[in-house]
């Protein structure tokens, strides 16, 4: 950790005990005594930090400050991941509709925001500064989801309407909830369905209906859960039989070499420095989508069905712009 975190770290820990002794600091923050040593001076003389050594108790503690002046660490900014987790849920809690939750989540909402505007940082400031845009997001009706996560949490079954997009078909069906997903800014309900005697994949906003049933849920072992339902490409369930082998141009490939598409891919480099990825699936639908979302830069070089699927969509696609 950088200089400022460790200052940061050890005030924690003086904080959070009443002595720590020196090894357990060292320990901690991974320094060398002369280094320790050069930080507590710095928070001493320039931060005014009242870092005490207590003889009897062999560590060091906070005292009292000198009533003069009190003492502030440097600002210290966030990590990607943590700016992006604590902005997510600030605006995820502040869009909360009022309910059963609201006297609870205002003093978590109060905390997120004063941790944002520690130091000199106001919360409009990083708003303004700093912006999560989430796109192509699909909104699901409360009265719907509600009873989902009832009966998922109670494990008692459901009764549901579900609309398929493709035949456009409502079909009732009774399902035993076992988890709920969130994926490309959807939710779906994973859950072992008693019409088809199998595990099934619902999107939560193509419940036309949804009712909490009072028999109990049959529960599904959650490796055959993730067996079933996560070992293919996207939000398509299926045990993956098929790998897709993808070659991007060198130009797109400094953007898709850092990208995860799937857990267990595999890339390499050629010696023309196109990227060559591989990727496991199972339903080749939202493969398509992402593979045409490359235009030119990408070519399919195996498997033939999947080659001929994107070409199929690149006629379809050239077919409409025919003069």
């Amino acid at each position: 950790m950088d200089r400022t975190e460790r200052f940061y770290r050890i005030e924690q820990m003086l904080r959070e005990r009443r002595t720590v002794p020196l090894g357990e600091f060292l320990d901690v923050l991974g320094v060398s005594r002369a280094t320790f040593v050069r930080d507590l001076e710095y928070l001493r003389e320039r931060l005014n930090a009242p870092i005490e050594w207590d003889r009897e108790l062999r560590g060091y503690r906070l005292g009292e400050p000198d009533g003069r002046t009190g003492h502030e660490l440097p600002g210290l900014w966030f990590n990607a991941s943590e700016i992006h987790a604590l902005l997510t849920m600030r605006r995820l809690l502040a869009e909360l509709q009022p309910g059963l939750l609201e006297p609870h989540v205002r003093p978590l909402l109060d905390r997120l925001n004063g941790l944002l505007e520690r130091g000199d940082r106001s919360l409009g400031e990083i708003e303004k500064r700093v912006r999560i845009i989430q796109t192509a997001q699909r909104t699901v009706e409360l009265r719907h989801f509600e009873p989902v996560a009832t009966a998922l949490f109670e494990r008692r079954r459901l009764n549901v309407g579900h609309f398929n997009r493709e035949t456009g078909a409502t079909l009732s069906r009774i399902v035993s909830p076992q988890r709920l997903t969130h994926h490309r800014g959807a939710w779906y309900l994973d859950g072992w369905c008693h019409l088809r005697d199998a595990l099934r994949r619902f999107a939560v906003d193509a419940l036309t209906t949804a009712e909490a049933l009072p028999e109990p849920a049959v529960d599904i072992d959650p490796a055959r859960l993730d067996a079933h339902l996560d070992r293919g490409y996207g939000i398509f369930s299926g045990p993956a039989g098929q790998s897709a082998r993808l070659r991007f141009t060198p130009q797109r490939a400094q953007w898709v070499s850092r990208e995860t598409w799937h857990p267990r891919q595999h890339g390499e480099w050629d010696a023309a420095g196109h990227y060559v990825l591989t990727i496991p699936y199972a339903d080749d639908r939202e493969l398509v989508m992402d593979i045409l979302k490359h235009g030119a830069d990408v070519e399919v070089l195996e498997p033939q069905s999947l080659r001929r699927k994107v070409q199929d969509a690149i006629a379809g696609m050239a077919s409409l712009y025919r003069d």
